[in-house]
């Protein structure tokens, strides 16, 4: 796939590989482009196998990550740095990199990648952040717009240039051995396993109804003998207790309290079938390589459906959708018109 009619824009030449001794890589914020990079990240590191490569993100990205053997060092930073922060991160990174990779879009991603001191800074020339890069690679175009592509590609062009080459893995996860066996111990032996991820980081238009989650763990547990676990994060306990609340089944709690992300990547690891949103979890199935079925409403399938994901997507299309708003300002029918058998028909197919 290429990017449009745009050239890469070099300000220097390719690095050699013996001469890049640090990489720093600027992460995406969100858990699942932070996943869908994962294959980028490791490209970079096949490229650059002697360098040092360190990923510098939020907290729960470096949580998320921490773990991949070829990953050399996690640093955390706020997820909005001010100038102190930058003058920190650039403080904290020693010797200075050769090489910085910016995976988000932000003029603030571009700051921080300049404060780092690299020699070369690389990534995608928008938002008005050129002058912080010197090596920059034009978005996907179609007849002269920038159009979304799945994330993972998106990142995995943008290393392209460097000579990083795709080994067809697909995304990346590890889950904590501790976490491993303590989920094993609290699962036992019983029916598949399912998880319910009913939260959304990116607003309340991503939700599909609290309820019709209640509805579909009892309809698999009745139909199928499914045992059934929510999936939530920290800021999402309105959504976890609507559903325990509308549930005639009991759930299972695999999660820790408060939630990890060791924990949380050892629950996916676990499950036999994941079901939710398209938020962060969905993603991290895939890097896990288990099945997911997506209620997908507010956003652009083309952001989020990549080669190596098994499952559904069950969606409906609406006059006033893909509209990517947080907050749906009419009926929220593009979550509302996906029925519960629609996905207990889904879910079934996969418990096969």
């Amino acid at each position: 796939m290429k990017s449009g009619n745009e050239k890469v824009v070099w300000g220097s030449l390719m690095p050699d590989r013996g001469l890049v001794k640090y990489i720093v890589a600027l992460a995406p914020n969100w858990l699942g482009d932070a996943a869908m990079a994962t294959p980028a990240l490791r490209a970079l590191h096949r490229r650059f196998p002697e360098a040092r490569l360190a990923v510098a993100g939020r907290t729960a990205v470096c949580g998320l990550l921490e773990g991949l053997p070829w990953l050399g060092e996690l640093i955390p930073i706020p997820a909005q740095p001010g100038l102190a922060d930058m003058v920190r991160f650039s403080r904290a990174l020693r010797p200075k990199p050769d090489l910085c990779v910016v995976f988000p879009h932000s003029i603030r991603s571009g700051c921080l990648a300049w404060w780092s001191g690299a020699a070369q800074r690389l990534g995608q020339n928008r938002g008005g952040r050129r002058w912080l890069l010197t090596e920059t690679v034009a978005p996907y175009r179609e007849q002269g717009r920038i159009v979304p592509i799945y994330m993972g590609r998106e990142y995995l062009e943008m290393v392209a240039p460097l000579g990083c080459e795709d080994d067809g893995a697909g995304l990346e996860l590890c889950a904590p051995q501790e976490d491993l066996t303590e989920v094993r111990r609290l699962l036992g032996s019983g029916g598949p396993v399912v998880g319910l991820a009913p939260g959304a980081a990116f607003g309340p238009s991503k939700l599909w109804p609290a309820e019709r989650f209640a509805a579909l763990a009892d309809t698999l547990a009745e139909r199928k003998g499914a045992r059934c676990a929510l999936i939530t994060g920290p800021g999402e306990e309105a959504t976890r207790d609507a559903v325990t609340r509308a549930a005639k089944q009991p759930l299972l709690e695999l999660q820790s309290r408060p939630p990890t992300l060791g924990r949380l990547k050892a629950v996916i690891a676990s499950l036999d079938l994941l079901i939710g949103n398209d938020s962060g979890p969905r993603h991290i199935a895939v890097a896990f390589k288990k099945p997911v079925i997506c209620l997908m409403g507010p956003t652009s399938p083309r952001y989020s459906e990549g080669p190596w994901e098994r499952g559904e997507v069950l969606r409906v299309d609406v006059d006033c959708g893909p509209c990517q708003k947080p907050v749906c300002p009419e009926d929220h029918r593009c979550m509302t018109q996906i029925p519960v058998e629609r996905a207990v028909e889904a879910a079934m197919r996969w418990l096969e």
